[in-house]
This record gives structure tokens, sequence and C-alpha cells, in this order.
């Protein structure tokens, strides 16, 4: 299979090893020589490591190189079956460079986007056989992270659909089919998080170590959601709230949280500006949580309900099956179960005790209890 990649960054690259590993011929595409340059160095540099790892040979490496190709022009990729466009999160430049690209390729080769947010339908209609079009969402670092979320316009075909669901699944990948809505699955699922920490925190219920060691030490995430914002970058993390809290209506439940805002406007983006929530700088001494397992388990709590209640919703509201949000959440963001398998675990019935306390405690529609969590309780069903 010949794939174009459009973007050299580090997601673009990511996916050119990726699909080069698993044997396709791959062009990557960049207007920037440097990027492209820059890119082939980190790919030299990614596979030297796995072969220090014992992870390849040297014939692997050879062979993953000598798959990929290094290219200026979009004409260029005109012989792909296959194209995923990985660059700036701009719907009018995406739009113009997939109705340039469509004058290039074959009538039969797919064009994708790896869009973590934007409307597929939108991207879909600046082309003329819009058909086409579908959404190949890999998450960072594309060659680590198992999940792909495959997210099928209103104008996708079938047939588009079927083959990109068996292209990810030959490259070793977990596929989660994912409506076409704002988030898709991880990036609706994922907002309580990182919301109600902030909120938590904004309420003067704890600091941020405090927070972050609550969700690690109770609920056994690998990291708290300051270490975890701060390792995205708060600009980053704060414009994907900002951007599905707009395109859901402004719904009470993505609100984002001016303590980021404010944390974003200063600069303090996290590791990448050398502070954030905690300070990365040389010698720099930060805050110890204050470890109260009590105090601990109430903030555990708290999030895991609100992250239990957005899962259900997407379900309710058939944005993927019960199997592909847990998938999604686990091989995704690398959450230590499914939050559906965990409201089994932990009781529906107390699921909607706990959102309908905090509704009562504050009145924000923020903490409505899902219709399915509800009708479920009613039922004595389980997800599983």
């Amino acid at each position: 299979m010949n794939v174009g990649i459009i973007g050299s960054g580090t997601m673009g690259s990511g996916i050119a090893q990726v699909a080069a590993t698993a044997g396709c011929h791959v062009k990557l595409y960049d207007t920037n020589q440097t990027a492209l340059d820059k890119a082939k160095g980190s790919l030299e540099k990614i596979l030297n490591r796995l072969i220090e790892k014992g992870r390849i040979d040297t014939d692997e490496k050879n062979r993953i190189q000598s798959n990929i190709s290094y290219v200026d022009s979009l004409k260029d990729l005109a012989d792909s079956n296959l194209t995923i466009e990985a660059i700036i999160e701009n719907l009018d430049i995406k739009k113009k460079v997939f109705s340039e690209l469509e004058s290039y390729v074959a009538d039969d080769c797919i064009i994708a986007s790896n869009t973590s947010s934007l409307s597929i339908a939108s991207i879909a209609a600046s082309l003329e056989k819009p058909e086409r079009c579908i959404g190949i969402h890999f998450f960072n670092p594309a060659p680590l992270m198992r999940l792909v979320e495959v997210i099928p316009a209103i104008q996708t075909s079938e047939d588009v659909l079927q083959e990109s669901i068996e292209t990810i699944s030959d490259w070793k990948k977990v596929v989660a089919v994912a409506k076409d809505t704002p988030g898709f699955i991880v990036n609706r699922v994922a907002r309580p998080f990182y919301g109600e920490a902030l909120r938590i925190h904004e309420e003067g219920i704890a600091d941020f170590a405090t927070i972050d060691w609550s969700l690690k030490t109770m609920g056994g995430f690998r990291m708290g959601p300051f270490e975890l914002m701060d390792f995205i970058g708060n600009d980053v993390n704060y414009t994907v709230t900002e951007t599905v809290f707009t395109a859901f209506y402004f719904d009470p439940r993505y609100k984002p949280a001016f303590t980021q805002k404010r944390f974003s406007e200063a600069g303090y983006l996290g590791r990448k500006s050398g502070r954030g929530y905690y300070d990365y700088t040389e010698g720099a001494t930060n805050v110890t949580p204050t470890e109260d397992k009590v105090l601990a388990e109430k903030i555990f709590n708290r999030v895991l309900v609100m992250l239990i209640n957005e899962a259900a919703d997407a379900l309710f509201l058939n944005i993927a099956s019960a199997e592909d949000i847990d998938n999604a959440m686990t091989k995704g963001v690398n959450y230590p179960k499914g939050l559906l398998a965990w409201a089994d675990e932990i009781g529906i019935d107390k699921c909607v005790t706990a959102l309908d306390r905090l509704y009562d405690e504050y009145h924000e529609d923020r903490y409505r209890c899902s219709p399915l969590l509800r009708k479920m309780n009613k039922n004595n069903k389980i997800f599983f």
C-alpha cells in the first residue's frame, strides 16, 4: 500500500513510522525542508534506540527507513492509496490542503484527517468526493499508543470505513469507531479528569500535588491531572477544552477553568516552558502532597464518578460502543480500567447517588446524571 502523510511534525512522523513498520511505502510531505530533515534525523535516533533495547535489529531499521521517502510537493502523493493529514488544527487550512490534494490523487484514494476535535463532515465538504473522507485519529506518540479512533463523517462511504478499519488493524493498532461529534471518544470522555480536578482546586479543597497524589494512589492513574496537563501543555489542553465547550453549545459539563486559562496566559505551559502547575527548573522545590487518605478518597471518587458519567452519556448518545469507549480510555490515555467496567465494579447505584448528591449540593447542570445511568440503575442492569 502507498501511504501519503501530510505534515512531518511529531504526529505525522510517528504515523509514517507506524505505516512503514507495517510494510507500507510511505511518502512524508512537508513544505518545510528543514522540518523534513528534522523528521528524518528523529527517526534515525528512534530506531537506534529500539536497536539498543533489542526491539529491532539493523536489517529491520534499514527496512523501515527504506519504506519512507521525504517529499516537499503535494503532487508527489499522487500514487497514494491512503493519505493522512497531520497538520495544524485549523479547519480552513485543512480544507484548502484537502481540496488541492484531491486534484492529484486517484478517485479511490482515501483522504483522512488526524484531527483530534474538528468536524470530519466539515473537512469532507471541501472535497468533490466527500465519501472518500474519514477521520483517523492517532494518539501521541503514535508508534507507542495502541489506540486509533476511526471517525466516519455522515458523507463517508461504508467501503471507506471498512477499508480504513482493516488498514489500521493491519498496522497492529486497536480501532475504536466513533461518531463525528466534538472530541470523538477520548477528548470528550476525558474532560472531567482535568475539569473536575481544576474545580476541586478552585474550591480550595486541595492543592495540585494532593489532587494528583489522590488520583494516582486511590485510582491507579499513571499521572495525576495536573502532571498530565503539564505534560500535554496547558495551552494545548485548554484549547481542546474550549473547543469542546464551544462545539457543545456551551454545555456546562465542559466549561473551561479560569485557573488553566490564567496559567496559559502567563506562559506557564508545563514541561515545555519549564513551569506549569509545577516548577521544572533545575533545583526547584515543589509542594509536597497532603497524604490524607480520607481526603484523597473523596477527591478520587468525585473525579471518577464524573468520568463514568461522561462515558455513560457517550454510550447513551451512540458516540461509540461500550467496548470501544472502554478500549479508548485504557489504550488511548492509559486509564487503569475502562470507565464503564469500573462503573459495574463499584455499582451503578453508587454512581447515581454520588452524582445526585453533587447536583443537590451545587444545583449546576454540570453534575446532571446521565439518563442511561439512571435507567440502568432503575432496571438493575450493568454495562458488561
